[in-house]
């Protein structure tokens, strides 16, 4: 399994990923539009030539960035591949300048495992807002927000 950057190849295989679990309501859905658009900041999961998990990063401010859209297909859960996929994109905001990172997640478990903290929405800026007033789900979809500083230290996997 490798960790790379998505392609505009990959779009529509990230966008059925994706939506897989938005229509289980685990996850907010993203447009093929939004995906396109956005490409550049999707990092996949990849095995034999098949995407099995992807994430992205959004930079959102100077020094706060989205982990977004995280995604491993249902036959690979369990295999530490979200937790690589989050540690490339900590390493990707880290060497941009970035000095936070923040998840919204309907599953705050797995950022918490990886030393997130939950936090207010009131404590995000309100420029991370754009996004969800254009959701449906807007203001109440239940997403959790949480947050980590990054440093050399704490985006190394823990043995």
């Amino acid at each position: 399994m490798k960790i790379r950057q998505a392609k505009v190849s990959d779009a529509k295989t990230i966008h059925a990923l994706i939506n897989f679990y938005a229509e289980k309501k685990e996850m907010l859905p993203r447009s093929i539009n939004d995906i396109y658009e956005n490409v550049q900041e999707y990092v996949v999961a990849e095995e034999k030539g098949r995407i099995i998990g992807c994430c992205a990063l959004h930079v959102s401010w100077e020094d706060l960035a989205e982990i977004k859209a995280l995604a491993i297909s249902k036959d690979h859960h369990g295999k530490g591949i979200g937790r690589k996929l989050v540690l490339t994109l900590h390493k990707k905001a880290e060497e941009l300048g970035v000095q936070k990172v923040f998840a919204l997640t309907f599953k705050p478990g797995f950022f918490l495992k990886m030393r997130y903290t939950q936090i207010s929405r009131e404590k995000l800026p309100h420029k991370i807002w754009g996004e969800c007033v254009r959701c449906p789900l807007f203001p109440d979809c239940g997403e959790v927000p949480l947050i980590k500083s990054l440093s050399k230290k704490n985006t190394r996997a823990k043995k």
